[in-house]
């Protein structure tokens, strides 16, 4: 009598568990699609009614959803059907189209995340990694550029790629340039507002370094220029990302000189011709070299002709002259290389951009204007400056090191030039004089899933470990537009002032950090604009 009711109780509460959960369930999808919906029609009563909205936005009912959201997806590892999905996407199209957004996230307390490119290297401009739920607002079609030769400026709008940056400047000149990216398809919001450097750093400093007006729309919905911003705003978009202070919708650059006739080459060394001895001395010359030369070193891990592992290294470089100068310069100041005139390719500034980006020799410049990348795949970037030579010996360790690891690419960017000259406080980008070279570590990986992926993160943390005694210390710094969650998230509780500081002082050094959570406390005091690695309030 008692088994039986006991089974009986307990087929009852099994009846009211299920009934529980099924009532649970509906009333989220009940809550977020009641939700969804208030948010749409704040949008629709908020827009210019002269822009309707009505096509630009997307929920994951409609059929185009997947297609928009992946589109601008540049890492596969946040391409998962685990991967956390908005409950919205806004492909605004106008700028009352951001400014409705921003009102109507802060009224139904919303997490807002802005995509220009999506190159993001942790994907936070399309995911959380809370709970929360969120919208995108993807900046794709604000991409207008409006290049004035005579002035010798651009305004761009943020939704543009690098590549049509480039190839609107060469389309009016082929004496111009602008310092950025060597990859076409980053999106200018995210690259410019946190920095950006490329190949005419040393002659010309960083992105960020030449700009002198913007547009940016702030917590309240005001769209505000550099005048009506302030200065503070305006230094604080101009290398400590834009997405913790509002939506950046335009930046007015000023446009650089670049030779007709510039020069390239990639040669390459394998471990066996000396490369030890070659690292080094690039070590030694890289960031003292003519302003005009930009000459990079990468090493990645391949088989020797026996079978055996070997480390190669590659040295893609890009001189603003011509190649009789160059093989002059380099034969002076660094014969170890061995360049000979054979290696040298002349070509316009706007072709070395496809050449240095890996298109063959010829390809049209057209091709720029693509928004399809070259590759698509999962892979984990990490960051590290070098603050003094590293020995021989020291290269010898790093390249064993390489070889226990699997998919191992180091790239060494030197800094030095323009880059000595501008002081660490001008822009919150602070790694100016004093570095040597700016570390990339990437891996890159084809099998999709969390246990390839936990695997090659692994080897990406290792490598990064093992080089703790060559680089830059206390504060170990970084660069935010390689931003690595790896070195610390805020989750934007109590402490968050403090555990900002941990990435903040690597990306910005303390000083920049300081005034960066200034800015924010009297910009946006709720902490609106925020992610997992955003500059936090001071009352936060």
């Amino acid at each position: 009598m008692h088994q039986a009711k006991i089974v009986i109780l307990s087929s009852f509460n099994m009846q009211i568990s299920i009934f529980t959960l099924l009532f649970v369930l509906l009333s989220t999808q009940s809550y977020a699609t009641s939700v969804t919906d208030r948010f749409i029609q704040c949008l629709n009563n908020r827009v210019d009614p002269s822009f309707p909205i009505y096509g630009e936005v997307y929920t994951p009912g409609n059929s185009s959803f997947s297609t928009v959201l992946q589109n601008y997806i540049r890492n596969l590892r946040f391409n998962e059907s685990t991967t956390p999905k908005p409950f919205v996407i806004i492909t605004a199209e106008h700028v009352s189209h951001i400014q409705a957004a921003i009102v109507c996230g802060k009224k139904h307390r919303l997490l807002m995340k802005t995509r220009s490119g999506g190159h993001d290297y942790e994907g936070l401009s399309y995911l959380t990694n809370t709970n929360q739920p969120f919208f995108i607002v993807d900046m794709f079609n604000l991409r207008s550029i409006n290049v004035d030769i005579k002035q010798e400026t651009a305004w761009v709008q943020t939704g543009a790629t690098l590549g049509e940056v480039y190839y609107r400047i060469a389309e009016k000149s082929n004496k111009h340039g602008f310092p950025a990216g060597v990859c076409p398809t980053v999106g200018v919001g995210g690259h410019f507002s946190g920095g950006g450097y490329g190949n005419l750093m040393r002659k010309y400093g960083l992105s960020v370094d030449n700009i002198v007006d913007a547009q940016i729309i702030d917590v309240n919905g005001k769209l505000l220029n550099r005048k009506s911003m302030g200065e503070d705003l305006f230094w604080a978009i101009t290398g400590g990302g834009g997405v913790s202070f509002g939506v950046v919708l335009a930046y007015k650059i000023k446009l650089v000189h670049v030779p007709e006739v510039v020069t390239v080459f990639t040669i390459e060394r394998i471990e066996e011709q000396n490369l030890s001895t070659i690292a080094e001395r690039w070590v030694q010359v890289a960031d003292k070299l003519d302003n005009n030369l930009f000459l990079r070193m990468t090493f990645n891990v391949m088989n020797n002709t026996n079978g055996e592992k070997t480390i190669r290294a590659i040295f893609p470089t890009l001189y603003l002259g011509n190649s009789t100068n160059l093989v002059t310069l380099l034969n002076k100041d660094f014969p170890e290389l061995g360049l000979q005139e054979s290696d040298c390719i002349e070509m316009s500034w706007v072709e070395s951009v496809l050449y240095y980006t890996g298109f063959v020799i010829g390809t049209p410049t057209t091709t720029l204007l693509s928004r399809t990348p070259q590759r698509l795949n999962p892979f984990k970037i990490k960051s590290d400056y070098v603050q003094n030579p590293i020995s021989k010996q020291g290269f010898e360790f790093i390249f064993e090191r390489m070889k226990e690891l699997e998919n191992q690419m180091l790239a060494f960017n030197p800094y030095g030039g323009r880059m000595n000259k501008i002081s660490e406080f001008a822009k919150p980008f602070p790694h100016r004089s004093g570095n040597i070279a700016k570390i990339q570590y990437e891996v890159n990986w084809d099998e999709l899933g969390d246990e390839a992926a936990n695997r090659y993160l692994n080897f990406t943390r290792l490598m990064y470990e093992y080089m703790t005694p060559f680089v830059s210390k206390n504060p170990r710094e970084a660069f935010l537009n390689y931003r690595d969650l790896d070195i610390g998230i805020n989750n934007h509780g109590r402490n968050a002032y403090i555990e900002g500081m941990v990435y903040g002082h690597k990306y910005f050094k303390e000083t920049n950090y300081k005034r960066l959570v200034s800015v924010k406390t009297r910009v946006d005091p709720h902490n609106f604009f925020r992610n997992e690695q955003s500059i936090p309030t001071l009352s936060s």
